[in-house]
């Protein structure tokens, strides 16, 4: 007769294998090595593809918070800070973040501006074409009228590439300083683009004329335009050929 409780192997009872211990609420689970999880290891892409992003992302936010310092200073008030990095701030700021505005005091523009151009090609045998004015201010005015989400470009950029060119060079349009013609050729790349663009054509040089209007007083007529308080011809600059 078998005994409950003993293990038979063989047909033989054996005394040497233990009872599993049995309680009320069912048999007792017993963990297994094999369900030991593992932690996953990533490939060595996927690691890189890591370390790449979050090294670009601390490149963005370190480049932006230089560059929200740097125009701080060059729209606040002179301090000893600005004065100190002056060159640094400048080479950072001009021509692209340049602001004409300051931080206590803004100062926007308080006349209207209209800038025009005309090209010359010299022909094949040596007399000189002179092409007709075109107006660079009616097309970025075109471009931002009735536009809900205009361009800086359309905005700003003819305009302060004017007010920049004025600030370093005065009236006698005379570059005497390294920004003076980097200014020079800023002004005059924006042009001889913007020309090349709209009209085509042949060309190697271009003039430039801005005329200023004061603001019409409030209740002024529609059709009465006040007379130009300055109609300022530049010099004539030599750009690299269009057209060719």
């Amino acid at each position: 007769m078998r005994k409950p409780g003993w293990a038979v192997s063989s047909g033989i009872e054996s005394a040497d294998v233990k009872e599993l211990p049995h309680s009320d609420s069912g048999p007792a689970i017993q963990e297994c090595a094999d369900d030991v999880t593992v932690p996953v290891r990533w490939s060595r892409g996927v690691r890189a593809l890591k370390a790449g992003l979050s090294t670009a992302v601390v490149l963005c936010v370190a480049t932006t918070l230089v560059h929200v310092v740097l125009v701080f200073l060059h729209v606040a008030p002179a301090n000893t800070v600005s004065k100190r990095y002056s060159p640094l701030i400048n080479a950072w700021v001009y021509p692209l973040f340049e602001q004409n505005w300051r931080l206590f005091a803004p100062d926007p523009d308080s006349v209207n501006r209209q800038i025009l151009v005309r090209t010359a090609h010299t022909e094949s045998s040596g007399s000189v074409r002179v092409s007709a004015w075109f107006d660079l201010t009616a097309v970025d005015n075109s471009a931002v009228e009735h536009d809900p989400f205009p361009s800086h470009t359309a905005q700003n950029l003819l305009r302060r590439a004017w007010t920049s060119y004025v600030d370093s060079h005065g009236g006698d349009d005379k570059a005497r300083t390294e920004r003076a013609l980097m200014m020079q050729r800023y002004l005059r790349n924006i042009a001889a683009d913007r020309v090349a663009a709209h009209k085509g054509g042949t060309f190697e040089f271009i003039q430039l004329r801005v005329v200023t209007w004061p603001i019409a007083a409030s209740g002024s007529p529609a059709g009465n335009r006040p007379t130009p308080t300055e109609n300022r011809l530049l010099p004539w600059w030599k750009v690299t050929p269009h057209g060719k």
